[in-house]
């Protein structure tokens, strides 16, 4: 085998292990990864899902949405198995008491460095990719995400688990176990070449903001002013009025003709809380949201033609894409996107990749 995907809606997990179990068949996977609804009991599934394929490396977690190739699914589970033409080999790594433990990360990649015989910093990065998912309610996706980058030239791909708009409890899987407060690492060492895709669907309106004054994700004053009164008079807009555009005008930090995208949550005050931190002293772009289908399809093409061809996606895709993807009735066309191409995918709290973004796209691409 070289990839098998299967979903399930139902709710019972006898009936979801017999669905998966029929779909994906009779199989020897060196990978699994799933990510199913909250609404799953999480011990039974992640031991379900264990046993199921016979204690195979595997990862997930929960979600606020799921996608499977052609659907964009609520309420359900999907499931990937990749074969030994894809990975050559899989280490799967927990990081527990993220919050608590600040050398979570450190202990994690000297597990691994025992397990691979080499330093991270060492192993061949056209050969090996990380794969990382995180409790979406931590608020440690920063710090970890900037710790692996210390240690590691190999990219690291995930998403922050979700818990479809609860905010109440997230969490994490890996080998038959669930987590809170916690990540979950797979190491992969591929014998096929990969690409990861990272898009957004932003362009930028030339607006410019200084973060004069911040506490990780609370940002107190822009250009030097209260941020809800500055951001307002670069939109040109009452304060008021300030947070009804943050699902279409967040900010964005410019790299390299790119951007990485941090949303704004909710007004507190005279202050704005994001989904992520920000740092003093950066600069940012207020943004404009254009079309994600569109922006998606083009930047999906450009991809598959770099590999040639593309045999797996993993779509870690932001939840507030995913509800501007409904509330514009776009969410068949979006999915219609991965319908030729063997795809799984999670609605997540926040993106990773090179650092914790927001309403962006991460993927990882298989030829």
């Amino acid at each position: 085998m070289k990839v098998k995907i299967a979903h399930s809606t139902k709710q019972d997990i006898d009936d979801i292990l017999k669905d998966i179990k029929i779909q994906i068949g009779d199989c020897d996977p060196k990978f699994i990864q799933f990510y199913a609804s909250p609404s799953i009991d999480p011990q039974k599934i992640s031991e379900g899902i264990y046993k199921l394929f016979n204690n195979t490396p595997i990862i997930g977690c929960t979600s606020s949405g799921e996608i499977i190739s052609g659907k964009m699914l609520e309420n359900s589970i999907v499931v990937m198995a990749l074969g030994n033409e894809i990975i050559e080999e899989c280490k799967i790594e927990v990081l527990p008491n993220i919050k608590g433990d600040i050398l979570a990360v450190d202990k994690a990649f000297a597990r691994l460095k025992d397990y691979y015989g080499q330093d991270l910093s060492q192993l061949d990065t056209n050969k090996h990719v990380g794969l990382l998912l995180i409790d979406g309610l931590s608020g440690m996706e920063e710090k970890v995400n900037e710790r692996i980058g210390d240690l590691t030239n190999i990219t690291f791909v995930g998403g922050s688990a979700g818990d479809n708009m609860a905010f109440e409890k997230t969490y994490v899987y890996a080998n038959g176990e669930y987590h809170n407060n916690a990540a979950v690492i797979a190491l992969l060492k591929c014998k096929t070449s990969f690409t990861v895709l990272k898009t957004q669907s932003f362009k930028g309106l030339n607006k410019h903001a200084v973060i004069t004054k911040s506490d990780r994700r609370r940002v107190m004053e822009l250009n030097g002013k209260p941020a809800i009164m500055e951001y307002a008079r670069l939109m040109d807009v009452d304060e008021d009025k300030v947070s009804n555009l943050f699902f279409t005008n967040p900010l964005g930090l410019s790299a390299m003709s790119d951007y990485f995208v941090r949303s704004p949550q909710k007004v507190d005050n005279n202050d704005i809380l994001f989904y992520c931190a920000i740092n003093e002293g950066m600069e940012l772009e207020i943004l404009e949201s254009q079309n994600i289908v569109e922006s998606t399809k083009r930047d999906l093409s450009n991809k598959v033609q770099e590999l040639g061809s593309v045999s797996a996606i993993i779509n870690f895709n932001c939840i507030l894409r995913t509800l501007e993807l409904q509330n514009k009735n776009q969410t068949d066309a979006y999915s219609k996107l991965f319908a030729d191409i063997p795809t799984i995918g999670v609605s997540t709290y926040g993106e990773s990749y090179i650092g914790h973004i927001n309403q962006t796209a991460t993927m990882l691409l298989f030829k």
